[in-house]
């Protein structure tokens, strides 16, 4: 009944079959576990659809009706699959290693897409935590994952960044070192299949933020319109009424480099405004001051 890899289905209390909407609700705390990914929350709702023949094989003959015309056997009409999993309520998605909440998730099979709403919406790793006001959305196919409405991705170390809209990528899993071959039993389809969670950890590659970018150090700050941070080199570019403050000094311009592990930040001139500067004299012999 599923499309795809088996998804094993599990709740306290009622099942409810709906057959004019091809649905399955399953009610008291319900479960859906499908390969090393597992979704929990107050309701889960499958929604179903007429399972295609495999290439090359003819249509399933049309299952038998009673005189008023009723199905009499599969509840459901036939053989069907499960395509889509909506999940209300204390959702929770988690595999071994990466976590997700919030109040409601849709998980799409077909598009490897997750989008989740609600209060609180928060998507944990080893390395690093999302977290989200509006939405957040997984695309497994490609690896990316969007927050919206403050969104923000923070580093085990505390560095943070910070946008309106925030898309981040990430690496592909067990990725082998530059050179050496892979084996073919550690082959995964890119971006881990459809699986939700992204068939498991990966390091983030980078982040595009859009609107209200903060950059955040445990010595600088810096702001922009836009920006793109890569977490390898920990460099990020801010575009557009750029503001980067350290203690009293401030630097203001079109754009900035700033290096997130020095501290450093260097202006470049645009052709919005000339670069301007405030130096508190304290403060000017730091040697990570922005230059």
């Amino acid at each position: 009944m599923s499309h795809g890899e088996a998804v094993q289905l599990f709740w306290k209390k009622e099942e409810i079959y709906d057959r004019n909407a091809q649905t399955v609700t399953l009610t008291g705390g319900a479960r859906a576990v499908r390969g090393d990914v597992t979704v929990d929350a107050d309701t889960l709702i499958g929604y179903l659809r007429k399972k295609a023949p495999a290439p090359g094989q003819p249509a399933p003959p049309p299952q038998p009706t009673d005189a008023k015309g009723n199905n009499n056997g599969d509840p459901m009409g036939g053989s069907l699959e499960l395509y889509r999993i909506e999940a209300r309520g204390n959702v929770h998605i988690y595999n071994q290693t990466d976590q997700g909440w919030g109040d409601h998730a849709l998980y799409d099979m077909d598009q490897a897409v997750m989008v989740m709403t609600g209060k609180h919406l928060k998507l944990t790793t080893p390395q690093d935590v999302l977290t989200a006001r509006d939405v957040m959305e997984y695309h497994s196919k490609t690896r990316m994952s969007v927050g919206r409405g403050d969104a923000t991705v923070t580093t085990n170390d505390g560095k943070q960044v910070k946008a309106d809209v925030l898309v981040s990528f990430s690496k592909p899993n067990d990725a082998p070192a530059s050179g050496t071959p892979q084996a073919a039993s550690q082959t995964r389809p890119a971006g881990g299949g459809d699986n939700p969670l992204g068939g498991g950890s990966s390091k983030l590659d980078r982040a595009y933020g859009w609107g209200h970018v903060v950059l955040r150090t445990q010595t600088q700050t810096g702001t922009g319109d836009r920006g793109v941070y890569v977490f390898d080199t920990q460099i990020a570019r801010l575009i557009g009424h750029v503001h980067v403050t350290q203690g009293q000094n401030q630097n203001n311009g079109s754009q900035a480099i700033v290096n997130m592990k020095t501290g450093i930040a260097t202006m470049l001139p645009g052709t919005e405004s000339p670069i301007q500067g405030l130096v508190v004299p304290n403060e000017a012999n730091s040697s990570q001051a922005p230059k």
